[in-house]
């Protein structure tokens, strides 16, 4: 079993095949749908070839099926979905939605995962005492 991705907000499988899918809406307000790998740290993604981001920019991501921002409450410029591993525990991933920028964070009950060059730009996640993620400055 692989991992898949859920909304926050409507929990709806967001992982289909071998992608997880996403709305997404550039600087221009152009709409489309933007794949990513599901694999944490893999920066592959597959667009239509005349939707087109410029390099920076911030992309808006949204659920495809409730339609809802999945704009991290914790912070501005990154993404927030939900993992479930092939042992159903979930972990919380964050990512950035600027165009070009590596950077992802994967936390779970006890540890925090950072991946991409570019994670030196952003506050670390760390886990308090009651065990949720929060943001350090």
């Amino acid at each position: 079993m692989e991992n898949y991705y859920l909304c926050p907000q409507c929990r709806g499988h967001l992982r289909v095949g071998e992608n997880i899918v996403f709305k997404v809406r550039n600087t221009y307000r152009e709409k489309g749908l933007l794949l990513l790998h599901p694999e944490v740290g893999n920066y592959s993604s597959i667009i239509h070839p005349r939707f087109h981001f410029e390099g920076g920019e911030r992309i808006d991501f949204f659920c495809p099926l409730c339609m809802s921002s999945l704009d991290a409450s914790l912070t501005e410029s990154l993404v927030h979905v939900i993992m479930v591993d092939p042992d159903g525990k979930e972990h919380e991933v964050y990512f950035s939605q600027v165009d070009g920028e590596k950077i992802t964070y994967k936390l779970s009950s006890k540890e925090v995962m950072i991946k991409g060059g570019h994670s030196y730009r952003y506050a670390h996640f760390t886990i308090s005492d009651k065990q949720s993620p929060q943001m350090q400055n």
